[in-house]
């Protein structure tokens, strides 16, 4: 082959392949771009998910301590006082992030009271309906003197 065609041929197949590659960048970061704003969502998602089922749970605990000490000096009204403990807690810790929250008092049953929190958490993505579940309950509290029974 003269030398007259063999640069040509250099030229072109060096033109070629730097041609080829010239639109892999475009086409990776269009192809991964969704990919990682769906982990970043994801892991704000996550993240949502687990402060409020903290906030829930803590709530609940609160709510049951204070059912414990007060459920046998007033047999009625503990569920008003531990109502307001955990509509307390939920308002300072989480008042955007525990969404309408179903509270129930747990009945007594051989001196055992508690508190139960359903609720939903705000989510990124949409149609996603997620909750967040809290229970806790415990015996009464009950201060004997020494020497009763």
């Amino acid at each position: 082959m003269p030398v007259r065609v063999r640069c040509w041929v250099r030229r072109r197949v060096e033109a070629a392949s730097a041609r080829g590659d010239s639109g892999m960048t475009a086409i990776e970061f269009v192809l991964l771009t969704p990919v990682l704003f769906f982990m970043i969502f994801a892991t704000v998602q996550f993240a949502l998910y687990f402060f409020a089922d903290h906030v829930a749970q803590a709530a609940a605990q609160a709510g049951a301590r204070k059912a414990r000490a007060t459920a046998h000096d007033q047999p009625g009204g503990w569920r008003g006082e531990a109502q307001d403990v955990v509509d307390s807690y939920i308002r300072q810790l989480g008042p955007q992030l525990v969404l309408s929250p179903d509270v129930r008092m747990l009945q007594p049953e051989q001196d055992t009271v508690g508190v139960e929190i359903t609720a939903r958490i705000p989510t990124v993505f949409p149609g996603l309906d997620l909750t967040v579940h809290a229970r806790s309950a415990g015996p009464v509290e009950r201060f004997v003197e020494e020497g009763e029974n």
